[in-house]
Parts: structure tokens; C-alpha cells; sequence
């Protein structure tokens, strides 16, 4: 810290400068960013919840733009990824195994027979609210470390690959394709 001493009649004033690496530790950086990032997760997954409560089922059936995705497919799409990361954060398996052949490893308009929207509905809440409760386990430390598709050696040279990284690109992700379901609502 350093002070600097101002002396105006009749009151003296110290300024002090404070350096802000001197205020957070590495701890409290940590959670600072965590903080910020769950807050976005946390915006975006209620959004997402929002928008797909408010569309019908015939709504949700629809395309986003003409030839485009339909808006079943992009919740069992998000569904999907956001189930994944269950096991990518060594939080558990998988709850939905079975969306992965249909919504991330094909596009809509496959052929392959997808669930009815009302079970799509219920995999998103049950999906979402797993991940809530794991990532309020989770202390700030843990999102720094690896995810489970980096090697230890490779997460040695690239330590960006973390957890916090994947809730980053997912809440991206979200945000990208509540933008394109949000052209259902009329």
C-alpha cells in the first residue's frame, strides 16, 4: 500500500493506492470467476426453461427459419450437451444416453424417430436440474481443474482446459440456440 500525504488547511488527506492484486488472493479470484460464470449459466438456463415453458407443443414442433432446425430438435439438442456434461465434469453418467445418437450425432431432419416433446420437456428440467445441484457441490478449486476428456499431460501444457472452460462454451451454446428458438414465438 502506498500513502501519499496532502496537507490543505485545515485538514490533512491521505490518499492511499491500494493495489488491487494486493485485494483478491487466488482464492478469491477463483470464485470471483466461477461467480460470473455461474450467474451467465444460471441467466441463460432460465431463459432457455422460460421460452420453452411458453411455446405450445405445436409451437416447439416448428421450424426457427424455413429449412432450418425445428424447435424440438435444438431442446433435445441442448438436452443432449447439457446431459454430457454430467460425465465430462465427473459429476455421473448420463441421464439420457439414448438423445445422443438422435440429437448430437444426427441432424434434425434424419429420419430417426425423436420423443414426444412432452418427455423432451421433462428431460430438459430433470437435465438442468442435476447439473444445478452438482455445480452447488462444486467449490470454486474444482473448476480449475481438468474435465475428463484432457489428458493429464495435456492439461499440464493447456490448463485452460478446465471445467470452468466447458461451462463457458456450454452456456455460449445455449445462448446461441435460445436465440434461434426464440423466432418460434409468435
Amino acid at each position: 500500500m502506498v500513502s501519499n500525504i496532502y496537507s490543505f488547511e485545515p485538514f490533512p488527506i491521505i490518499i492511499c493506492q491500494i493495489q488491487i492484486s494486493t485485494l483478491f488472493t487466488m482464492e478469491t479470484q477463483h470464485a470471483l470467476f466461477v461467480k460470473m460464470a455461474l450467474d451467465a449459466w444460471n441467466t441463460q438456463s432460465s431463459r432457455t426453461t422460460k421460452l420453452v415453458q411458453s411455446l405450445s407443443d405445436e409451437a416447439l414442433a416448428g421450424e426457427t427459419a424455413p429449412n432450418r432446425n425445428s424447435g424440438a430438435y435444438l431442446l433435445g439438442h441442448l438436452t443432449a450437451v447439457h446431459d454430457a456434461m454430467i460425465p465430462l465434469l465427473d459429476l455421473g453418467e448420463k441421464l439420457y444416453p439414448q438423445l445422443e445418437t438422435i440429437f448430437l450425432k444426427n441432424p434434425d431432419k434424419s429420419g430417426l424417430e425423436k420423443p414426444p416433446i412432452g418427455d423432451l420437456r421433462l428431460y430438459w428440467n430433470s437435465v438442468q436440474g442435476t447439473l444445478t445441484n452438482h455445480f452447488a457441490e462444486l467449490k470454486a478449486e474444482d473448476w480449475f481443474k481438468k474435465h475428463a476428456t484432457i489428458s493429464h499431460e495435456d492439461f499440464l501444457k493447456e490448463p485452460h482446459r478446465n471445467k470452468l472452460s466447458v461451462l463457458i462454451n456450454r452456456t455460449n451454446h445455449m445462448a446461441y440456440h435460445l436465440g434461434q428458438m426464440a423466432y418460434l414465438k409468435k
